[in-house]
């Protein structure tokens, strides 16, 4: 049974007062993601919910951090699964094993499991990039500056196709240096 074939609700809950951008990192991986990820850390020592909500936030430098509402029922549906299963179902926290079945899923997704790796670390190469002081005051500049420009009523569509243009061209420049 692989991984991916179970399409199941998404189980994180979005806060109303959330930003934007919080709901942007929360929705960048799918439940199937998750339970690759959570298979990965089970097989690196990561036992606990805990200690995997950490394991991925750590991935990401803090830029994506799971949920419990999303590990959690991912981690029954493992079990279920015959993926994992409880070491010791009498201990007050749950720490998992992994099963020959959960092996198996990571054997036959490893190269989806090193794409997603791969982009919770390039996340993390972002912040570090992002929070370069002059970078920060770039993108505040260029934020004020289009914020500004924008909020004035009557912009002309010359006007608006000179900003579109402006962005356009360092977008262009950006992406090529």
């Amino acid at each position: 049974m692989k991984i991916s074939s179970h399409v199941s609700q998404d189980a994180a809950q979005y806060d109303a007062s959330a930003t934007v951008r919080r709901k942007r990192r929360e929705k960048m991986l799918d439940a199937a993601d998750i339970r690759l990820l959570i298979l990965h850390f089970i097989s690196q020592g990561a036992a606990y919910g805990y200690e995997l909500i950490k394991s991925i936030e750590e991935l990401s430098k803090g830029e994506y951090t799971p949920s419990p509402g999303i590990i959690y029922p991912n981690l029954a549906l493992l079990e279920e699964m015959e993926c994992i299963r409880i070491k010791e179902p009498q201990a007050a926290r749950k720490a998992f094993v992994l099963l020959p079945e959960g092996e198996k899923q990571l054997l036959e997704n490893h190269a989806h499991l090193q794409t997603l790796i791969a982009r919770l670390t390039s996340m993390a190469v972002l912040v570090n990039n992002r929070s370069i002081p002059e970078v920060e005051r770039a993108i505040h500049n260029m934020k004020m500056a289009l914020n500004g420009r924008l909020s004035q009523s009557g912009v002309s569509q010359q006007t608006l196709y000179a900003i579109i243009d402006a962005l356009d061209d360092a977008a262009k420049k950006i992406e090529r240096s």
